[in-house]
């Protein structure tokens, strides 16, 4: 099956549900590092977390979450676009990880890290212009601080629950809804019955039967009594913006000379993506190419 995320409306339309379910994105967005299981665990949350608040926005952008700390993690980040595509790194600085392996422990320990939301318009958008929010790291989890940040900053009741191992990542939201219209006395008692119960039902989630139970048997394990509103699944993919023509360029903007003395010193180029680490390998030949004039086109013969 793949990876998707499914999203549902209580019968009142006052709870937005959704769940998401990754394998194959979450195993490629690992395939070129190396992270220990701690970070990965926290960085498959915030993977989980950043299509879960995608799907809350109508906006034909990119959302970040970044965590920038000063433990042993120096940055986490995660780019979520409209289509649901996605791209993860984490950098670490160069010390022990804590003993204490949890979010405070390994991201706040000098209690300066900040939470960030960016939501970056389309680069052909008139006027292009992020908004960013930044707040303090606060909470025991990546759930903890995301919901602290939804109710400060977009007035918003959301919970969200998940979980992250090697295999896979997966995450739960509920979140509250405005009322439309007049809101009479008895569509707010409703809603508020319908927030509590939902609550109440998704609070029985655990992160192991989370990462050991399919998307669909959850939903009904949890919901089998309400009549919930269901949209299509929206499937998720990995995409990193890294070429092998982009690094190319960076080569040619090193120039000839350098690109030179680091073939005489290591007999190649190598060279990783930032962001997701996958590797670009020039040897002798690929880096002489770089600097060849490119080949005139097919001209008019002059008689």
């Amino acid at each position: 099956m793949s990876d998707q995320l499914k999203k549902y409306l209580s019968e009142d339309r006052s709870v937005r549900i959704e769940s998401v379910d990754m394998h194959q994105t979450w195993q490629a967005a690992q395939a070129h590092h190396s992270y220990p299981p701690s970070v990965a665990a926290l960085l498959g949350e915030l993977v989980a977390a950043s299509t879960l608040l995608a799907a809350t926005l109508k906006f034909d952008g990119s959302l970040l979450l970044q965590l920038q700390g000063d433990g042993a993690i120096a940055l986490m980040v995660v780019e979520c676009r409209a289509d649901m595509s996605i791209r993860a790194t984490v950098k670490m600085r160069d010390r022990p990880l804590p003993i204490q392996r949890d979010i405070q422990s390994l991201l706040n320990p000098g209690g300066t890290a900040k939470f960030i939301v960016v939501l970056d318009p389309p680069k052909n958008t008139p006027g292009r212009q992020a908004y960013q929010g930044i707040v303090p790291l606060e909470g025991d989890s990546i759930a903890e601080a995301l919901e602290q940040y939804m109710l400060r900053s977009e007035q918003l009741e959301t919970r969200i629950w998940l979980a992250a191992d090697a295999e896979r990542c997966t995450g739960f939201l509920l979140q509250r809804l405005p009322l439309q219209g007049g809101n009479q006395q008895a569509e707010v008692l409703s809603a508020d019955e319908t927030w509590q119960r939902t609550q109440r039902l998704a609070e029985t989630l655990t992160q192991k039967e989370m990462l050991e139970i399919t998307q669909d048997t959850l939903l009904h394990r949890l919901f089998w009594e309400e009549t919930l509103l269901a949209f299509d699944a929206r499937p998720i993919t990995w995409q990193c913006s890294c070429t092998r023509e982009r690094v190319a360029d960076m080569l040619k903007m090193l120039g000839r000379a350098e690109v030179q003395d680091i073939l005489e010193t290591q007999g190649k180029i190598e060279v990783a993506c930032e962001f997701c680490g996958q590797p670009y390998l020039f040897d002798g030949v690929d880096s002489a190419m770089l600097f060849q004039p490119l080949a005139p086109g097919p001209g008019k013969s002059i008689h």
